[in-house]
């Protein structure tokens, strides 16, 4: 990877109205694994071993969507060196396609991408929390608030989920707010690290697992149909492109921290892959029931279920992954605001810390009321397809911006352009096309999710003409 050190268009400037320049490569680097960390990796292996035939067509699925999320981080990383702005696909889908387009990614961030995923993770974060204080995990209803189309239900366990959004939205809005989720990044790879090499050393597994097989009835659209889910698991390969305005030196560093970050999650999964069928063949792998398996492949490696020790590294990676989204959902809904399609108070950066209060607080609240209405599964399961649709789109606005801006100097060049980029152009196209195809309900929702942003368009666009 080359990089050259321009830092394209310098970010405006006018004091206590702009974001700061403060974070380096480590952390942009940081915000990648923790955005793509999450509860995925330890539930969708469970789905993927159920439509593909093999343990090796498995590993070469998740290898494929490792493959397909470096290309597009490489071409991110372009766009994002070339504008280093807050607000990734957003300025790029702006700037290639036009400001509708643009509100589209915008919208399904903040209705249900970053603040569905926050809101998810708090709620799975108080679930485990319940395994040591039982209360915490309590779902029984202690009051609803019966709000049309919409009625809001109060349980403690969404209680501690409020307070873990809360909390973690209020460390973001200081400027030390990244030395905390650094730290939790940090807890999250090394406890992973610490559990495959452990599990592979001195765990009972059996390196002949490797080999196992089962039928399935259409290997090969199963295998299309397994990408979506895992480039899922891998969203968020581009986090530290919606941070590019507080990026020091973007044109060198943006690229590192892409590379670096999306290489580490990458190495991460597949390792976690071969760990889980060290412990078990690909049939019981795809039997096992939801939420299981850690604590099974922990049960087969060493000889018991390691509960507790689970429940506390799988809080910890959680939190690690709610820290990332409300680090970097706000900066798209405050480039929005800027374009006037958001909030206007969503721009306002605070004087001291250089943060965007108000978006974070918005995207809280939002992700609070997601929290208490109890359509989270319904939100996440829509939210794969839009992540892909947005994602394609997005690298596709690099060859636009290349047609129609064939002399302006590029800090960085997507590495293999333009197959690399094509390639994932071309995969996430088949995958849309595939996901409409044979899951239809899902495909269709997903767009109504996008959809469900127009008129607030117009309304906005009209004010900002006022």
């Amino acid at each position: 990877m080359t990089a050259r050190s321009n830092s394209g268009p310098a970010a405006p400037s006018a004091p206590h109205t702009t974001l700061e320049r403060r974070l380096g490569p480590l952390d942009a680097a940081a915000i990648i694994v923790s955005n793509v960390i999450g509860g995925g990796i330890f539930f969708v292996p469970v789905i993927v071993a159920g439509l593909v035939s093999s343990a090796w067509a498995l590993l070469g699925v998740w290898l494929a969507g490792g493959v397909l999320a470096f290309a597009g981080a490489m071409a991110y990383a372009e766009l994002a060196a070339l504008r280093p702005r807050a607000g990734g696909e957003y300025v790029y889908l702006r700037d290639a396609y036009g400001p509708t387009a643009a509100f589209f990614t915008g919208w399904t961030s903040f209705v249900a991408g970053f603040s569905g995923g926050i809101a998810t993770g708090a709620v799975a974060v108080a679930s485990y929390v319940g395994h040591f204080i039982p209360a915490a995990g309590n779902t029984d209803p202690l009051l609803t608030i019966p709000l049309p189309l919409m009625p809001l239900v109060v349980s403690r366990q969404s209680l501690v989920a409020l307070v873990v959004i809360a909390a973690l939205s209020v460390i973001h809005l200081r400027s030390s707010g990244r030395i905390v989720h650094n730290l939790l990044a940090g807890l999250t790879v090394a406890a992973l690290a610490l559990f495959v090499a452990l599990g592979l050393t001195i765990g009972s597994g059996s390196a002949g697992n490797l080999l196992s097989t089962h039928v399935v009835l259409s290997p090969t659209v199963g295998w299309l149909l397994a990408l979506v889910p895992i480039m899922y698991t891998y969203s968020g390969w581009n986090a530290a492109a919606y941070v590019a305005e507080e990026i020091r030196d973007p044109g060198r560093n943006l690229p590192r921290a892409l590379a670096a970050g999306t290489l580490a999650v990458v190495a991460v999964y597949l390792a976690l892959n071969v760990l889980y069928f060290y412990a078990l063949p690909i049939t019981d792998l795809a039997a096992l029931p939801d939420g299981r398996l850690t604590d099974v492949v922990a049960s087969h490696l060493f000889g018991f279920v390691a509960g507790d020790l689970l429940a506390a590294f799988t809080i910890v990676s959680i939190a690690a992954n709610v820290s990332a989204m409300a680090f970097a959902g706000p900066r798209i809904y405050y480039a929005m605001a800027r374009d006037g399609v958001f909030l206007s108070s969503a721009s306002r950066v605070h004087p001291r810390h250089r943060t965007p209060v108000l978006a974070i607080v918005a995207q809280a609240i939002w992700a609070s009321v997601l929290v208490l209405s109890g359509t989270l599964a319904e939100l996440v399961a829509y939210t794969g397809f839009a992540v892909v649709l947005f994602a394609g789109i997005a690298v596709m606005a690099l060859f636009v911006l290349r047609w129609r801006e064939p002399g302006i100097e590029r800090p960085f060049h997507a590495l293999g352009y333009p197959i690399a980029p094509a390639l994932f152009v071309l995969a996430s196209a088949v995958m849309v096309v595939n996901e409409i195809l044979h899951n239809p309900r899902t495909a269709f929702f997903g767009l109504a999710v996008i959809a469900a942003g127009t008129p607030f368009y117009w309304l906005l666009k009209r004010k900002a003409r006022r």
